[in-house]
């Protein structure tokens, strides 16, 4: 039974597939966690009190000293991990707890996959129970072999479009994407916003007449109302990073924090 389990965690594509096809949901609920942040322990009990709380998908960050698409919360979550010690063995040993429960995508940049080599790398993701993987500074053109490791040890490579992206680059993104097409809101870095862009329904509809896969919209998402009214414009899944990192830096108990955030996020996006 426990062989049969490792396999089911392993083949990331289906489980995430599972994930978005969950009843009684809207849009995929798809909270960020900064691995290590505020400490490997609390992330470990943040992502599981996530689970707990209603989370369909955990994107999990690996922090790194130079996070180009993330906003000042976040890349301050991610350098006070460093600092803390966190590693990319503790953050997938945060993976490997969370995995247990639910899908979890971890989020890296290209140097860190590219060091020790795409096939290692991935290999060690895999083991770990990671059901995809996000590169946000991995180009399509450069994309091959980190695709290739993925598909050997049945994990998704989640690309990223933007609001920037022609619709040729967008349907060639769309075309290899694997698990779900990580949909940028916005033009900038992470971060909250006091109300979505006006382009934000044109801007999902564009990111879905691409691609064959679920659409999942981040970058700018905070408040339930937000978080529904993704929903509405047509993604399939919402990502919610910056407001739940900053309750993790905010709370005496961070895990009890963001599960309760994600607790009303998950009722918003409930039928």
């Amino acid at each position: 039974m426990a062989e049969a389990a490792v396999r089911e965690r392993r083949d990331g594509a289906q489980r995430l597939a599972a994930a978005f096809a969950r009843p009684g949901r809207r849009a995929a609920l798809m909270p960020y966690l900064m691995g290590g942040f505020p400490s490997m322990e609390e992330s470990a009990r943040i992502a599981l009190a996530c689970a707990d709380a209603g989370a369909d998908v955990i994107e999990l960050g690996v922090p790194y000293s130079d996070p180009l698409a993330d906003g000042p919360v976040i890349h301050d979550a991610g350098t006070r991990a460093l600092a803390a010690g966190a590693s990319l063995s503790g953050v997938l040993e945060v993976a490997r707890i969370a995995s247990q429960r639910l899908p979890v995508v971890l989020m890296c940049y290209a140097n860190m996959v590219f060091a020790p080599g795409a096939e290692a790398f991935v290999e060690r993701l895999a083991r770990a129970g990671a059901s995809g993987l996000i590169v946000p500074d991995l180009p399509l053109e450069e994309s091959a072999p980190v695709r290739e490791a993925c598909e050997r040890h049945g994990l998704a490579l989640v690309p990223l479009v933007a609001p920037t992206s022609s619709p040729e680059r967008m349907r060639a993104i769309g075309a290899l994407a694997s698990g779900f097409l990580y949909t940028v809101s916005v033009v900038g870095t992470t971060g909250e916003r006091a109300a979505l862009s006006e382009r934000f329904g044109e801007i999902v509809s564009a990111a879905k007449r691409s691609t064959s896969v679920p659409v999942a919209i981040g970058f700018g998402i905070a408040t339930p109302e937000q978080a529904l009214q993704a929903a509405q414009a047509g993604a399939d899944g919402v990502i919610v990073g910056t407001r739940l990192v900053r309750a993790a830096a905010e709370a005496q108990d961070p895990a009890q924090a963001v599960g309760a955030l994600v607790a009303e996020l998950a009722a918003a996006l409930s039928v």
